[in-house]
Order: structure tokens, then C-alpha cells, then sequence
């Protein structure tokens, strides 16, 4: 069985044809998707879909990096009060992104602290946002030793920065952009292994060869690991055995319940 660890299902991309994307994941192999939050607005459809597919679909609260505006303190409330009334399975996605918007840097990095805090005092793994933005989320984890457990989603740096990511205790979140020509990513894969991988898909984002282009989902995850597998010089269905490994000893899940 497959783990994609990071999808958005929940968004209306997939309004039309949810339950079809759903039994297609399945078809592939894929038992288990986690579910990362973005903030107030998607909050609720992202607990109603687990509600619909209980022990598949895994939910996380977070308040994801493009969601901090001036009402971030809000933001940053609501989450706190939703970790008290429900059951998680981590925080994020969080983060830093200097991609889009840097004049919310400081804000970003405040509600970055917040979550990394909430995440030690639960004893959660933690999903990370980094895009472009690898330093700075380093220098924040760093300084403040949080000493947590968790991913770098959609992992954007070389393999150096690979290193320094699993010496912090995280896996390395591999998606679609793999498969995609001279991905740097491809690089970190050759040189550090699979050992601390996990897979992913950023649904609806993403879409690996040969889906580029396309609405991404979770049924698309064997494009990933076969991409893997062949940078790494490995068997498929090891690929497969190690990232399930990996995800389900991150989010604490029992395999042996299968959907």
C-alpha cells in the first residue's frame, strides 16, 4: 500500500468528482492520504471529508504561510481552539514561502513559532512549507531547538540542505516534481537515498509525468515511486515499502486496518 502524505482533496477542484478521485486512489494502492490545512476557510471541508473516509483520510490543522494576512492573531486563535474540540494527526501545512509575498515575512515567521510550539507541547509531527524560503525555516528550527519530528513538504533544496533537513529528525517529502526534467530534487534522491522519504502528491497540484499539466491526485503516487525507484537504483515495491514505512511511524498509523 501507498501514503500520499500530503493532499488537498477537500478543495473545490475536486467538487465534481470526489468520490471517483477517491476510488481511483484506492485502485492504485493508495490506503492512506493525509490531509494538510490551510486556514479558516477550508478548515471545515477538510474535517467533513475525513468524517466521510475515516482511517483513509487523515486531517492536520495548520495555517499555512499564504493564509497570513493582518488578522494572522485570528487565524492563529481559530487554530487553537480547533486543536482543543478535535483529533489530529499533525500541525501544518506551516511555514515560511518568500515566493509570492515577502512584506509578511516577520508574520509568517511569528505564526511559523506558534505551530512549531503547538506541535512540541502535543508531541505532533509537523508538515513544513519552504518555498523559497529554505534558510530561513532552517534558521527558525535551529535557533529555537524544537526538536520535532515531521516533513519538509515538496523538499525544494540540493543534498546538502537534504542532510541538514534528516539530521533536524525530518523525511524529505517527495512529489510530482521528480518525475519533471533536471529537477534538482531528482539530484538529492542519487545522492542521500530513500531512507528518510516519504510521498506525496500536493494534490491538486503537481501532477507528475506522464499527468503534467493536469489536476493532480492521490492515484498518481506509483508515477512518483516509480521515478524514485529508478534515481535510486531500486525495486518499486521497495520504494513503496520504505515510504509506508516511513509516513505511517511519523503519523502513529496502524496499517493493519486497511479501507
Amino acid at each position: 500500500m501507498f501514503i500520499d502524505t500530503h493532499s488537498h482533496l477537500y478543495l473545490p477542484e475536486f467538487d465534481d468528482d470526489r468520490e471517483a478521485v477517491v476510488e481511483r486512489a484506492l485502485a492504485a494502492g493508495v490506503r492512506r492520504v493525509v490531509l494538510p490545512d490551510i486556514d479558516t476557510r477550508t478548515r471545515e471541508a477538510g474535517f467533513e471529508l475525513a468524517d466521510r473516509y475515516p482511517g483513509m483520510m487523515l486531517p492536520l490543522l495548520g495555517v499555512h504561510p499564504n493564509a497570513i494576512g493582518e488578522d494572522y492573531r485570528k487565524e492563529l486563535a481559530a487554530l487553537e481552539k480547533s486543536l482543543g474540540t478535535r483529533a489530529v494527526h499533525g500541525i501544518g501545512e506551516c511555514g515560511i514561502d518568500l515566493y509570492r509575498d515577502k512584506t509578511r515575512y516577520r508574520e509568517q515567521v511569528i505564526a511559523f513559532e506558534w505551530q512549531l510550539h503547538a506541535a512540541r507541547e502535543l508531541d505532533l509531527p509537523v508538515v513544513i512549507h519552504s518555498r523559497e524560503s529554505l534558510p530561513e525555516v532552517f534558521a527558525v528550527l535551529e535557533r529555537q531547538r524544537y526538536n520535532l519530528k515531521g516533513i519538509f513538504h515538496c523538499f525544494p533544496g540540493n543534498a546538502d540542505e537534504a542532510r541538514r533537513a534528516i539530521d533536524l529528525g525530518f523525511l524529505l517529502g517527495i512529489g510530482g516534481i521528480v518525475t519533471f526534467k533536471n529537477a534538482l530534487v531528482a539530484t538529492v534522491i542519487r545522492e542521500t537515498g530513500v531512507d528518510r522519504v516519504v510521498l506525496e502528491t500536493d494534490a491538486p497540484y503537481l501532477a507528475p509525468v506522464p499527468r503534467r499539466g493536469t489536476r493532480n491526485e492521490s492515484s498518481y503516487i506509483p508515477f512518483i515511486a516509480a521515478r524514485v525507484a529508478e534515481l535510486a537504483g531500486r525495486d518499486v515495491r521497495e520504494i513503496e515499502e520504505i515510504t509506508t514505512r516511513n509516513a505511517a511511524a511519523l503519523f502513529a498509523l496502524n496499517l493493519q486496518e486497511t479501507n
